[in-house]
């Protein structure tokens, strides 16, 4: 396959996750929209690895799974958090965590 295609469906569950970013209100669909937007990078860094026969996309790739999975586990903290404290789970309601 040309990598075309890859960077085609790169692009667009990129497209996908930053609607979702930007539209949705709850914080857990914001967290996976934004897994949504690290896969599609990681799969323009496979590709294009993939094309290049050289190793260090597929490295690179793998360091933004492990930052994604960080990002994750703090994000699924502070909503836990959140909702410990009986607070609005609604982003757009979130003012106290602002400083």
């Amino acid at each position: 396959m040309a990598i075309g295609w890859y960077l085609t469906v790169s692009a667009l569950v990129f497209c996908i996750g930053g609607v979702g970013v930007l539209t949705r209100p709850n914080p857990l669909v914001i967290l996976l929209c934004l897994e949504l937007m690290l896969n599609a990078a990681n799969l323009a860094l496979v590709a294009f690895s993939r094309m290049w026969g050289g190793e260090d996309g597929q490295v690179f790739a793998l360091i933004v799974l492990v930052v994604a999975a960080c990002e994750v586990t703090v994000g699924l903290g502070l909503i836990v958090a959140i909702y410990r404290r009986q607070m609005a789970v609604d982003v757009d309601q979130l003012h106290e965590l602002s400083g």
